[in-house]
């Protein structure tokens, strides 16, 4: 038997049966269908993990672990601890242990959940039977189908989980450590993260590249001269003149130019000709040419996959992929509904009897087909839990009878959820799309010149929805400029096929040869646009395309390249850092296969192989590490034979003809060539970029702008006085400030000073080596808002680098002083800080008016409103609006309803709205924190071992 299966031994008594969960809140949900006789708790997710180097035991770091906490000489065997926090709940849980008669690990149902059932395993050594048992919903009927199915841990599912964890950490720790020294210190590369940011960055350059083309069409309202449909009027769109197609924004490239396979097939109007071509038709004459109707069949989408779930509530519900599964994964954890982390679009017999029979109950006998419809999957080979997330039970909550119980995000999640899972049993939605083709000659007129008597045809479309069938239950959002469903012509909020609005609009009755008056003609000019942007929705669903990544890392795919700063959000789109595309251009560049789109699927299906036991995790990771024995195509060779990388190129991007970006250490830059014959020694010409200018809008007009409106980057003060060391006042990243130059000593003047030094010895009288000099840190001082580079003197210069300043001390003896902070200037008396109302105080302020105010009771809250540090919109679950206050504890984030304190990795100045929103989506979907039990006073003390470790 493998080692990674369960072994089931004898049981030695009567006790009770311990489950494991991975959730507390899952456990306590468990455990009230279980009843007697048994005890539920939770591992609270992984116990242990591979530890970092730094972290292993002394006597390890210079063994074959050091590098990775794997031995990639032996088998690739991965070193594991117990994480420091969870030593308290492995020790709790092996004391539950000694009195059960049997051990069932009932962790999620995937590859994470098989390892940490395999992982408590090994920590806990239990004496009695194990079961392993999974379930994909926490219901009565759920717990009892996972009772009669258990089974022993699945080796090949752990093998498949822990050959993701060390390729994983191969990935990032042998190319991570490239794009610190030639980017910047904390990036990091990932086997998926790396991937969809290059998916971001490809997307902007297009954008960048992009040229738009422009076109002309027309649009006017016929009104029918006779036949059944006398007087009613109609819009139509231009599509053809002298039979030639009208162009339309799909014939353009992206270089704004006629595809080859429109030229010299499509008719281009220009503003000129559209607008005599408009008042040519002005009450002309058109005749109906055609009149066609086609019928209309449109089909529910599938139940929700893990993926599918995160686009949807992305589009209707605003909510991340990060909120999407937190939300998820307290309805399922409580019963709502079943297992969130599936690929699976398969409902079982007693979820399509519930859906079809609530539809039936809801909507009548009609709206249902009469054979149940049965969904399969795209993609057979990742079936890592084996239902659609629906509605828990065997009969459907609908979403008025959970009401009471679920508030918020969880209803709104529940209530999409039921939806899609009742639509996708109901039947199709039926009806007709009418087109109405007409033409008409041009008139001469004083305006229509050469264009009159052209022939212009026009079209008109609209779809009518003769039996809604799903659509009563659910409609499918789609993202920007994705096409429409099969079989529809226009989507809630779309466009018909003659970009009118087609959608439910009704065409007047009129027949072949009818004739018709055009009024109204006008003439419309139109740009192409770039290629949208990906939100969090489309990228999970271009990741899902393209099989990278699994659903259940989407979001904290997402996350982390977000988390990184390769990331941010403008509105719901997804931007790009200038910081991404050196780390993606040197990925490419020298790591190009690593970043290839099939290349990373690829590995997704090899890991699918090792969890269907079709492939051995060694075998695998030997080949991925070292590459096969003939050839060096192994990551190790690739990152060994790297050669010099080009840092300065790496972090250039150009953005016109002698204007270069630069990713510098404190954010991107601009750059100006040299001009030819300048004296040598001449700095070339910089500006700072916006942190919040998109790269696409970064052209080359923008680029002199930026340059026009830039001060000085630095200029020179004067001496120090004191220390003879110059003074300069510089723009930084954060804002203007003055700091000292100090000489560094060169190689021949190092070599002096360490032959100046006087020689120590150690006690057995051998010279102990000579140390270099500290490198002594410049003083520095941040610029008042007052101040700027160009007026800023010398003396302003030495005082603000003189802070923070002494006033002197109170009667206790403590030291008051006086500085400037983040959010304004401030007195500080051991941990009593007191706000001041200008930074002209900072020199002014004295002691005795120091004291005075601390004289004063300290205001929390009763004093004068403080204004916000920053305002928002209105926030998109709540509807109020947005604000940063500075608070007690610090800037935090609030809607009046929900406060979150702002995070210490971000900085409140420079925090957008859509952070803003998440924060506060975070905060609500934690729900009020709990506060903590009082505890006992301790009656001894105690001390912990070191970390219980092991390796397999």
């Amino acid at each position: 038997m493998s080692e990674k299966t369960s072994k089931k031994t004898t049981s030695s008594g009567d006790g009770t049966k311990l489950v494991i969960v991975e959730s507390p809140a899952k456990s306590k949900s468990i455990a009230k269908y279980l009843g007697e006789g048994w005890v539920v708790d939770a591992s609270a997710g992984h116990i242990r993990d591979l530890p970092q180097p730094s972290d292993l035991p002394a006597d390890m770091k210079k063994g074959p672990y050091g590098k990775f906490a794997v031995d990639t000489t032996n088998g690739f065997d991965p070193y594991y601890v117990v994480y420091p926090d969870k030593r308290k709940r492995v020790a709790d849980l092996k004391r539950l242990l000694k009195d059960a008669s049997a051990l069932y690990l009932a962790t999620d149902a995937d590859r994470e959940g098989e390892a940490i059932a395999w992982h408590l395993l090994q920590e806990l050594k239990p004496k009695v039977p194990v079961y392993r048992m999974a379930f994909t919903e926490i219901t009565k009927e759920g717990i009892a189908r996972g009772l009669e199915n258990v089974r022993e841990i699945d080796a090949d599912l752990v093998d498949a989980q822990e050959t993701r964890r060390i390729l994983d950490r191969l990935f990032g720790y042998e190319i991570s450590p490239v794009l610190w020294r030639k980017v910047r210190q904390g990036l990091s590369a990932g086997r998926v993260q790396s991937v969809a940011t290059r998916l971001v960055v490809e997307r902007e350059r297009e954008r960048m590249a992009f040229v738009p083309a422009s076109y002309w069409d027309l649009d006017g309202t016929f009104t029918a001269d006779e036949g059944k449909g006398a007087g009613e009027s109609f819009t139509a769109r231009l599509n053809s003149v002298d039979g030639q197609r009208v162009a339309t924004g799909r014939d353009f490239d992206d270089r704004g130019q006629l595809k080859k396979s429109a030229a010299g097939k499509v008719a281009t109007l220009t503003e000129a000709t559209a607008t005599a071509l408009a008042a040519g038709l002005q009450g002309a004459t058109f005749t109906v040419d055609s009149v066609e109707d086609k019928p209309y069949t449109r089909r529910p989408a599938a139940p929700f996959t893990t993926s599918t779930l995160q686009q949807e509530a992305s589009r209707k519900l605003r909510f991340s992929s990060r909120i999407t599964m937190q939300v998820a994964q307290r309805l399922y954890e409580n019963g709502y509904i079943t297992y969130m982390r599936t690929d699976s679009v398969m409902l079982s017999d007693e979820a399509i009897t519930a859906a079809r029979r609530q539809a039936t109950e809801l909507y009548g006998p009609d709206s249902i087909p009469q054979a149940k419809r049965v969904y399969r999957a795209k993609n057979d080979s990742a079936q890592e839990a084996h239902e659609a997330i629906r509605p828990a039970g065997d009969s459907f909550r609908t979403p008025g009878q959970v009401s009471g119980a679920l508030r918020g995000d969880e209803f709104r999640l529940y209530e999409l959820i039921w939806k899609r899972t009742i639509a996708s049993q109901m039947a199709d939605a039926k009806g007709y799309t009418a087109t109405i083709k007409l033409t008409g000659t041009a008139l001469e007129t004083a305006s229509s010149g050469e264009m009159a008597g052209r022939l212009a045809g026009f079209s008109a479309s609209g779809t009518v929805i003769t039996f809604p069938g799903f659509l009563a239950a659910y409609e499918e959002g789609r993202d920007a400029g994705s096409e429409p469903a099969e079989g529809a012509s226009g989507d809630a909020g779309g466009t018909g096929s003659d970009g009118t609005g087609g959608k439910d609009k009704r065409l007047p009755e009129v027949a072949s040869g009818d004739s018709l008056t055009g009024r109204d003609v006008i003439a419309s000019g139109h740009e192409t646009s770039p290629p949208p942007r990906y939100t969090e929705a489309s990228i999970v669903a271009e990741l899902e395309k393209r099989e990278i990544g699994r659903p259940s890392t989407f979001a904290p795919t997402i996350s982390t390249i977000m988390d990184r700063g390769y990331v941010t959000k403008r509105g719901n789109a997804l931007v790009p850092s200038w910081t991404a595309f050196s780390v993606i251009r040197l990925l490419e560049e020298h790591f190009g296969k690593y970043v290839d789109y099939d290349f990373t699927a690829r590995m997704e299906d090899d890991l699918d192989r090792i969890a269907a036991g079709e492939l051995q995790r060694e075998a695998w990771l030997q080949h991925f590490y070292f590459g096969a024995e003939s050839t060096a195509e192994g990551l190790k060779a690739v990152v060994d034979n790297l050669g010099d990388i080009d840092a300065r190129a790496v972090n250039s991007i150009p953005v016109a003809e002698g204007i270069t970006l630069r990713v510098g250490k404190f954010g991107p830059y601009l750059e100006k060539d040299i001009p030819a014959g300048s004296p040598e020694g001449t700095d070339p010409e910089r500006a700072n970029v916006p942190e919040d200018l998109p790269p696409d809008e970064l052209t080359a007009e923008k680029a002199e702008e930026l340059f026009a409106t830039a001060g000085p980057s630095e200029r020179e003060l004067g001496t120090d006085p004191e220390t003879g060391r110059p003074i300069m006042a510089r723009d930084g990243r954060f804002g203007p400030y003055v700091t000292e130059v100090i000489h560094e000593m060169n190689e021949e003047e190092l070599a002096a000073w360490m032959e100046a030094q006087p020689t120590e010895y150690y006690k057995n009288g051998k010279p102990k080596p000579k140390k270099k000099p500290a490198k002594e840190k410049p003083r520095t001082g941040s610029l008042f808002k007052s101040m700027s580079i160009e007026t800023v003197t010398l003396e302003d210069a030495l005082k603000l680098m003189s802070l923070p300043r002494v006033l002197g001390q109170d009667a206790e003896g403590v030291d008051i002083t006086v500085q400037n902070g983040r959010f304004g200037p401030y007195l500080k008396k051991g941990t009593d800080s007191r706000s001041l109302e200008s930074e002209e105080q900072i020199f002014t302020i004295t002691l005795e008016e120091a004291l005075a105010i601390y004289a004063q009771p300290k205001q929390r809250g009763r004093g004068a409103a403080k204004p916000p540090l920053a305002e928002f919109g209105e926030d998109p679950t709540s509807g109020k609006k947005v604000v940063v206050k500075d608070g007690r504890f610090g800037p935090y984030v609030t809607d009046g309803e929900t406060n979150i304190t702002v995070p210490r990795d971000m900085d409140p100045e420079s925090l957008t709205a859509e952070q803003a929103y998440e924060l506060l989506a975070d905060k609500r979907a934690k729900g009020p924190a709990k506060k903590p039990a009082r505890k006992p006073a301790a009656r001894s003390k105690s001390t912990s071992g070191a970390a219980k470790s092991g390796k397999k």
